[in-house]
């Protein structure tokens, strides 16, 4: 049995976002039924970049209801929790997992991998990789105050013990 499956039977835990990290993704994203341009890429929904065809959404997609909204954001969670079981390799507990799932879903997996935030991780700074979120504060060069709330609310979940 693999650490994180272990921590997860000791925390009766199911592996997957809490409701904290899902209400942080809801909170800051926002909710839009029609496509809008977040400043990186165009989204839909709850800041979903892929249609439920799978195909990126562009400026001419059309609008959605919050049933097809909640679709595209459990499969983009479930994508990013895949992207984290895969890359991180030190245990985390529940809230340290989905503070991750909300940074990860804003700032993409291959952002992620390359960060100094997963590096930490890895050599099992957890303080060290909290103190890293706050440094993604910055979207097309600009700081965004809505980032800066956002990258705040996730490093208090990281640090807060279940």
């Amino acid at each position: 049995m693999s650490l994180h499956d272990q921590l997860i039977d000791r925390n009766n835990w199911d592996g997957h976002i809490n409701a904290a990290g899902l209400d942080i993704i809801k909170s800051f994203e926002g909710w839009r039924s029609s496509v809008y341009h977040c400043g990186a890429r165009w989204t839909i929904g709850w800041g979903s970049t892929y249609d439920l065809n799978g195909d990126r959404v562009t400026p001419d997609h059309a609008d959605i209801d919050k049933a097809e909204g909640d679709t595209l954001l459990r499969r983009e969670v479930r994508h990013v929790e895949e992207t984290i079981n895969r890359v991180v390799k030190a245990p985390l507990n529940e809230n340290q997992f989905s503070s991750l799932v909300s940074f990860v879903y804003n700032v993409g997996s291959g952002n992620f991998y390359r960060s100094s935030c997963r590096q930490k991780l890895s050599r099992l700074d957890y303080e060290g990789a909290a103190d890293e979120l706050p440094k993604w504060r910055r979207s097309a060069g600009r700081v965004l105050a809505g980032l800066v709330r956002r990258r705040a609310a996730e490093r208090t979940l990281f640090l807060l013990d279940v």
